[in-house]
């Protein structure tokens, strides 16, 4: 009796044990089929966010993109002065649209991304074929000037000739018309404020130049610097530079606009947002530059002294949102230029 006694203790025991086996499958069972569909249901939430970012992207950048294209086409048959102030509007709508597209790249397909980075390249092409339909250089004529003006130019320095009565430019006073500085090599020159001021300035094919332009020109173009040392007064509005390198600038603006640029430093006070394109080695310090008139030509200008944006870089080559780009950095302090010759 005893002995069947422990064999039926033994197989209730037994039984009970493959019950809660049985039962503790079942409940891995159970939890695994509900954290699969959570997974699903998250899955799905996702996708019905990011395709909700998406399809919201995609109607915000469309509308922006066709105000800027109605900018650009109200350009047509306008004045110089209107097409200026439009152009430049639709140049920082373009910036804040690219500004957009970098903080969306997370959700957004290849496919997307890829036709938003066409349309904003459109757009740079229209801006710029416009600029230079609408508001050409002008032609500018080279001769003799008189002595009452050659005080402006730079004394000689030793080994580096001196401007020459044939290469110095005739600057008329009508503010309308640009001054240049073209075409010269191991010069150093000087333009007074009386000179520059609300004038279109052109700096072009210059090497081994120093330039200093004191006063506050409307813009300034510099194309094909090669290793220059240009400081300029505060320009009203922007700043042009193409093929500039191994050069140094210095220059407070309303707009800096940088192509195909290297191995440059760049020392900047700038109200808006600097941009690059096409450029690689480039450096940014902040404008530290002074000279005697300098609180007068900041009055000329209308920039704010108190905003300066030179740290704020935008490349339109870079597109990695939150990795910096490998085209252009900050000079760190102990690398600064802190010696600036008048």
């Amino acid at each position: 009796m005893e002995a069947m006694a422990e064999h039926s203790q033994e197989t209730r025991v037994t039984g009970e044990s493959g019950a809660d086996k049985i039962q503790e499958r079942l409940q891995r069972r159970h939890q695994a089929r509900a954290e699969d569909a959570e997974r699903k249901k998250e899955a799905q939430a996702s996708q019905s966010v990011a395709e909700e970012k998406s399809g919201y992207f995609l109607s915000t950048f469309n509308a922006e993109r066709a105000s800027i294209e109605d900018l650009l086409s109200s350009c047509s048959g306008a004045d110089r002065a209107v097409v200026t102030q439009t152009l430049e509007e639709a140049t920082v709508k373009t910036l804040q649209l690219q500004k957009f597209l970098n903080d969306s790249m997370l959700f957004l397909t290849q496919y997307e991304l890829r036709r938003a980075q066409d349309a904003l390249k459109k757009l740079l092409t229209s801006s710029a074929d416009i600029r230079e339909e609408a508001l050409p250089k002008k032609k500018f004529a080279f001769r003799a000037r008189s002595k009452a003006t050659d005080k402006v130019s730079a004394p000689p320095v030793t080994d580096t000739p001196t401007v020459t009565d044939s290469t110095k430019v005739d600057v008329a006073p009508a503010e309308s018309v640009q001054c240049c500085f073209s075409n010269m090599d191991n010069v150093c020159m000087i333009k007074t404020a009386e000179e520059i001021n609300k004038q279109d300035v052109l700096l072009t094919h210059l090497t081994n130049c120093k330039v200093r332009l004191f006063g506050s020109p409307s813009t300034l173009h510099m194309t094909h610097i090669d290793n220059c040392e240009i400081l300029c007064g505060p320009v009203s509005s922007s700043v042009f530079v193409d093929h500039c390198r191994n050069s140094t600038l210095a220059i407070p603006c309303q707009q800096l606009r940088t192509h195909n640029t290297t191995d440059t430093q760049v020392y900047l006070h700038v109200t808006s947002r600097a941009i690059v394109e096409d450029c690689r080695g480039v450096g940014f310090a902040p404008f530290t530059c002074s000279y005697p008139t300098l609180d007068e030509d900041f009055i000329v200008s209308g920039l704010d002294r108190h905003r300066n944006n030179w740290s704020q870089v935008d490349d339109f080559n870079w597109l990695a949102a939150g990795t910096p780009s490998p085209n252009w950095a900050l000079i760190p302090e102990a690398d600064r230029k802190t010696n600036w010759e008048l």
